[in-house]
């Protein structure tokens, strides 16, 4: 059960505990729960709070305070709940979080709610009800939104959208109250002043209604006085005269008339309002319809109880997603499911929001449509837009439709079409999130995403047959597949199955795969269903800016991508790139599927190619290739350096212009970096192979900078591979260090993986390289990883001969990490060889010499040694003390494997002195981490476990 918060942001940002008011913590904290709760209970993506939090360029490091500040108000809301627990008030969503906070918690909440109901009752005929409800609503303002210690953020657009919310109820509230009745005028004036005497002093409609309240409540004079001050201000600071709708109110009051001017009356419907036309105009639902059960029941839960009938709030369902994703689809086949709840009539418009050769249709001409479909006849159509308006919400008033409008632009194409007349429905399609309806008009988002591979096969069974798809499941499958599971391009597939009985599945899957992700394999000669022309809708809609990234982004040879690497793409600073990526996420061309991170449809993609071949040339397409691996190498350079502070690291030139590297705070963010970013970095060898300009050794240093990463998390053949390429690479370039550190690495890739004499033979060419280099402290490391290789094939004496090669490398250069490493290194190999005193000489001097230089990790792996050879000399107490240490130290650093490493050592200790239940504690702990890793080690861990059970259970 929830805790009972309260939440106000009418004003200042508050929050109270059963009666006791909390303190917020530092400003940018609390402006993120005002986002938070402006927009509850729908979410907020990471990169919309830090475009709140950061008025001018955010730091690197943005979207983890973020995520710092979210567990703060996690921690804050809910009292005692554990580190990264998600807690029951802030939730995480696919691409950030929501609050969870309603009507009954939250003063915006009530405030919707109230004006949604007078909105109702208004357009129900019972104005003053609806007034008074309106004027309830504004009793709960006590002001903009503010936090202290933020000054721009009263201006964000979000905020400000929150005034504008209450000046546009102040103004309903106005135009619905019976003047004469003095509580209710006496409220709406003092709303209408607070309303004007802010950013909305210059309002004329404001200032107009304030002066027919006071003149209809017998204060002439004062409103005389206000006309002339508002008509001096509009002409001193914008230079223009008082707008019609002003002077007729000044007009009314020299007159001293009581009533405000309402709202110009529409012609009303034929006779006594009854409606000639009841119409059925939704379009045919698809017989290839699939899948869907999830959306269909989100959509199924909007709607009220069928016992509420007329008197049911009416509801507003925006469906967004991509182009071909089946958003009209899904409208109509939900639509006439639920057909017969609205027995008033269902209506359809497409307002063209994105078509190829029509421009999109006017709310205005839209409601025409509407209109006429109603029977009114074109005689009592008004052209005024005001009366339109009237007559188009008047003919929804008392009755109950459902209506549909389909491919809708932006926001503000829909508003005027949505009906205020309790029990209606309105589906709204739209390649954008329309996230305007959804903080101002409590629009219900409904996203759609792809099929699944079951939905994509189920849709070829719908248009091919069962036995067809039957008799060639695998084709069938690899048919979804290639489609990328997108409804439009299997549409496309299918049809061509239709077109052609005597084709197998198989031979089409084939001319899909030959197209090579390209476009080709679904064009058709129908604009309509044309792949390319339907992307080209959402393309060409963008700005001039986040079209050229979309362009861009398609040479990024890689499954997704995180933000601060797309202002390198682009070439601009992260915030102005973080603008770019929303209005791309906006019009469905990417998914942020995670806080920062965004992926690309396969198709779009194609598309993007496409566009990028065709309008921006080689020099440009080259120029963004270099941003991007620049990119990614001074990110990974940078978070190594953070991993291992000590160990030897190549040269880097200066950044160059346009790259925004990543940036950590601290060793544990830099790990996750590496984690997160692995697939992408892989791919970044690979690209910087094919395009970096020859002798700049982009790619053997990228390989080099992932060398730790990918050896400590047991990426064995990940590394063999990249190291392979880095040195096809330096060789075609003649790059000798290339050479080098590349033979070095992929010699003990090969030796991790058991590959000894080929290991020894690219170490051996290794050594030849940096002797001719004159490069000792790359020499130093080759002849270590020569004397693990030694090891690893039992030949310990060669082994104490290379490390004794490799302390001779290091000590002329002062290395004081590497000259430390050797001697922990050494006293392992007494240990293999079962001198487990000589090993605590060698290691308790590595720990002393580590320590002199706070080199953590050395400090760590020499104590895990330590721990060892008195493991093996049955002091398991003793051993234990050191494991502790390292344990601590891997801790504090955020080395997760090593970590694991020694919590297993630390278990078989535990085992060995006969402690099960400390044995299983640690080793669990262990397991955690090397699956959190994805590390092979893991199955050894499992093993024991799995021994220890069975050990517990023979007792």
């Amino acid at each position: 059960m929830l805790t009972a918060l309260r939440y106000t942001v009418l004003g200042p940002v508050r929050v109270w505990r059963d009666h006791r008011e909390l303190a917020l913590g530092p400003p940018k904290q609390q402006a993120l729960l005002a986002l938070l709760a402006v927009r509850a209970p729908g979410p907020v993506t990471v990169h919309e709070a830090v475009d709140l939090l950061w008025d001018d360029d955010p730091p690197d490091s943005a979207v983890n305070v973020v995520h710092r500040h979210i567990g703060g108000l996690r921690r804050l809301l809910e009292p005692g709940l554990p580190p990264r627990a998600e807690g029951s008030h802030v939730l995480r969503t696919g691409s950030g979080y929501r609050l969870v906070a309603d009507s009954g918690s939250l003063d915006l909440a009530r405030f919707r709610e109230l004006r949604g109901e007078g909105r109702r009752a208004i357009a129900a005929g019972e104005a003053a009800r609806g007034a008074a409800l309106l004027v309830e609503a504004l009793r709960l303002w006590r002001g903009p939104v503010t936090v202290g210690g933020i000054p721009h953020l009263r201006d964000h657009p979000v905020f400000v959208a929150v005034e504008n919310e209450y000046a546009a109820t102040v103004r309903e509230a106005a135009d619905a109250t019976p003047w004469e009745v003095s509580a209710l005028a006496e409220d709406v004036l003092d709303a209408l002043r607070r309303a004007a005497a802010g950013r909305h002093r210059l309002d004329e409609g404001l200032q107009a209604r304030i002066v027919t309240g006071l003149g209809a409540t017998g204060r002439q004079a004062e409103a005389l006085r206000l006309y002339d001050t508002v008509r001096a201000d509009l002409s001193e600071e914008l230079g223009v005269d008082p707008s019609p709708e002003l002077r007729a109110a000044h007009q009314q009051v020299l007159r001293q008339g009581a009533a405000p001017p309402a709202p110009a009356a529409a012609p009303g419907p034929p006779e006594t309002g009854k409606l000639t036309v009841r119409p059925a105009q939704l379009p045919a639902d698809i017989s290839s319809f699939v899948g869907r059960a999830d959306e269909l029941a989100h959509s199924q839960a909007l709607l009220a109880p069928d016992d509420q009938g007329a008197h049911a709030p009416v509801v507003i369902g925006a469906i967004s997603g991509m182009a071909g994703v089946g958003k009209t689809t899904l409208a109509v086949h939900w639509a006439r499911t639920i057909a017969d709840r609205f027995p008033d009539g269902q209506l359809y418009i497409n307002l063209r929001g994105f078509h190829p050769g029509l421009p999109p249709l006017s709310s205005p001409d839209a409601m025409r449509d509407v209109i006429d479909a109603l029977g009114v006849r074109p005689s009592q159509v008004p052209e005024r837009p005001d009366a339109l308006a009237a007559l188009y919400r008047s003919l929804f008033a008392g009755r109950r439709f459902l209506i549909l409008l389909d491919n809708a632009r932006d926001s503000e194409q829909v508003r005027p079409l949505l009906p205020a007349a309790a029990g209606c429905l309105a589906i709204i399609t739209s390649r954008h999130r329309l996230d305007g309806l959804v903080v101002a008009d409590n629009a219900r988002f409904i996203p759609l995403g792809l099929l699944t591979r079951a939905e994509g096969v189920e849709l070829l069974v719908r248009r091919l047959g069962a036995d067809r798809v039957a008799a060639e499941p695998a084709a069938a499958e690899a048919i979804v597949d290639l489609c990328g599971r997108l409804p439009l391009a299997l549409a496309i597939a299918g049809a061509r199955a239709v077109l052609h009985p005597t084709f197998s599945l198989a031979a089409i899957a084939a001319e899909l795969r030959e197209s090579q992700g390209g476009l080709d394999a679904f064009a058709t000669h129908d604009t309509r269903t044309d792949a390319r022309s339907i992307f080209s809708w959402s393309f060409q809609a963008l700005s001039p800016a986040a079209a050229r990234l979309f362009r861009l982004l398609s040479l990024h040879d890689a499954p997704d991508i995180a933000a601060p690497a797309a202002a390198s793409v682009a070439g601009v600073p992260l915030r102005e790139a973080r603008r770019l990526l929303a209005e791309l996420v906006e019009h469905h061309l990417l998914t942020e599927y995670g806080p920062g991170r965004f992926s690309c449809h396969e198709l779009l993609r194609a598309y993007a190619a496409e566009q990028c071949e065709g309008q921006d040339d080689e020099e440009t397409r080259a120029a963004t290739r270099r941003r991007m691996v620049e990119h990614y190498l001074h990110s990974a350079h940078t978070a190594d350096a953070l991993i291992a502070p000590y160990r030897e690291r190549v040269p880097l030139p200066e950044l160059p212009d346009g790259v925004y590297p990543q940036a950590f705070d601290g060793q544990i963010e830099a790990a996750d970096w590496f984690q997160r970013e692995r697939q992408v970095l892989l791919a970044m060898v690979e690209q910087a192979a094919r395009h970096s300009a020859a002798g700049d050794g982009s790619c053997w240093k990228l390989a080099a900078t992932l060398e730790l990463f990918l050896d400590r998390h047991g990426r064995w053949q990940e590394q063999h591979h990249i190291q392979t390429t880095a040195l096809e690479a330096a060789r075609r370039t003649g790059d000798l260090p290339g050479q080098a550190n590349a033979l070095r690495a992929l010699g003990f890739a090969a030796c991790r993986l058991g590959a000894h004499d080929e290991a020894q033979r690219h170490l051996t060419q290794a050594l030849e390289l940096f002797g001719i280099l004159d490069d000792p402290i790359g020499q130093g490391r080759t002849h270590r990883y020569c004397a693990f290789l030694a090891n690893v094939m039992k030949d310990h004496e060669r082994a104490l001969d290379h490390y004794r090669l490799a302390a001779e490398c290091y000590v002329p250069t002062g290395y004081a990490s590497g000259q430390a490493a050797v001697l922990n290194e050494i006293g392992w190999t007494h240990l293999l060889m079962g001198d487990y005193e000589a090993t605590l000489l060698h290691c308790e001097k590595a720990v002393a010499k580590h320590q002199e230089i706070a080199d953590l990790s050395g400090e760590a792996a020499a104590w895990d040694s330590l721990g060892y050879a008195q493991h093996h000399l049955h002091r398991y107490e003793e051993a234990l003390t050191g494991y502790g240490h390292a344990i601590d130290l891997y801790r504090r650093i955020g080395d997760r494997s090593l970590e694991a490493d020694t919590l297993v050592h630390a278990g078989d200790s535990h085992h060995a002195r006969s402690a099960p239940r400390q044995a299983e504690e640690v080793w669990r702990q262990a397991l955690e981490l090397y699956e959190s890793l994805d590390h092979p080690d893991a199955a050894g861990v499992r093993e024991r476990l799995r021994r220890l059970a069975e050990d517990v259970t023979a007792r």
